[in-house]
């Protein structure tokens, strides 16, 4: 009776972990595809991360705030050769999800520029698939040319 209970328990521990990592896996992949678009002049993967009203308020030198949506975001990436590197360099720093609603950190780095973003996302899971539906960056200070 013993074993039958512990196996129980261990079925229902491993469900539930399997479970996390499955959707933190599938938001790991929504992020990826804002930072590989974005590193990459892809402006349809860009937009494809994004929930299409979703509000993003970026830094830009000289305003408070600089708002953008993600069609508008991605446009900013149609000048450039699509599927070549950039220079942006992305790196998810960490997740937090309850349910279908979770935030997440990003480090966003230009190294030829000597810039250091901070992005935090807000996602939400619409109609089965996990979406950026807000943004926010900031530059950090000292860290620019």
């Amino acid at each position: 009776m013993k074993s039958v209970i512990l196996s129980f328990f261990f079925v229902a521990i491993s469900t539930v972990v399997f479970g996390q990592s499955e959707e933190e896996a599938a938001i790991r992949e929504t992020l990826t595809d804002y930072i590989h678009g974005s590193s990459y002049n892809d402006p349809e993967q860009i937009v494809s991360a994004f929930y299409a009203e979703a509000p993003l308020f970026l830094s830009k030198k000289g305003q408070e705030i600089y708002r953008l949506s993600p069609s508008e975001y991605a446009d900013l990436f149609k000048k450039r050769e699509k599927g070549v590197f950039n220079g942006r360099v992305g790196n998810i720093l960490s997740i937090d999800q309850e349910n279908n609603i979770a935030t997440a950190k990003a480090e966003i780095l230009i190294e030829a520029e000597n810039m250091r973003f901070i992005d935090l996302f807000l996602l939400k899971k619409l109609a089965g698939e996990w979406k950026i539906i807000s943004k926010a960056a900031t530059l950090i200070p000292g860290e620019e040319k």
